[in-house]
């Protein structure tokens, strides 16, 4: 099949993903101690713009945030759902500028870090330094995969494999974002999906 590398590595398994979670827990213990402040969005809100200023870095204390690059055809791609202990788009803390959006998904809550504060400390703090190293290597497996996900060339392949990673198919109300997150549009995700129903393989 054309998703057995994805099988194959423990580094996609659903159990690697979940202790990638856990050893990340750490790190967002130490972004809670440094200076920052509260923010709420209401559900949809933006968090930034494509080419806003990177002022704060966003741990996700409650609700979700997606990352979003619009493509040439109007259609989003999910880039990142952050979730509660998750730091939204970390990358953006050596850019000064965002290379995509953030909406929230439902009303959301983070822990706004200003970047500059954030740089040195991390230039100051050992621990804090490694920490924030060790999650960026976990984000780039992640990031990997997605890439291997995107790069499969049908709607079923890119199903397989995300599902493959996630364990089970999310709840109907999902679906939609489903298909952003794996490239393709409503429509078609739709269509397998009621396939793979009717003869009974999912």
């Amino acid at each position: 099949m054309a998703i057995a590398p994805l099988t194959r590595h423990a580094c996609h398994s659903l159990e690697q993903r979940y202790m990638i979670e856990i050893m990340s827990l750490p790190l967002i213990a130490l972004l809670d101690r440094l200076e920052g402040r509260e923010i709420e969005f209401a559900a949809g809100a933006p968090v930034f713009h494509l080419g806003d200023p990177v002022r704060f870095i966003h741990v996700v204390r409650s609700g979700v945030v997606h990352l979003v690059r619009h493509q040439d055809n109007g259609t989003a791609l999910i880039l990142q759902r952050a979730g509660p202990n998750s730091i939204l788009a970390e990358a953006s803390l050596y850019s000064a500028s965002y290379h995509c959006a953030a909406r929230t998904e439902v009303a959301a809550v983070t822990w706004a870090i200003p970047r500059a504060g954030l740089l040195t400390r991390i230039e100051e703090d050992t621990e804090l330094a490694i920490a924030w190293a060790r999650h960026l290597g976990h984000e780039v497996q992640q990031a990997r995969l997605q890439s291997e996900i995107l790069s499969l060339k049908t709607v079923a392949a890119r199903l397989d494999a995300w599902v493959s990673w996630h364990g089970s198919l999310p709840a109907r109300g999902h679906w939609s974002t489903l298909a952003r997150e794996v490239g393709v549009s409503p429509e078609a995700l739709y269509r397998e999906i009621a396939w793979r129903r009717r003869r009974d393989t999912i």
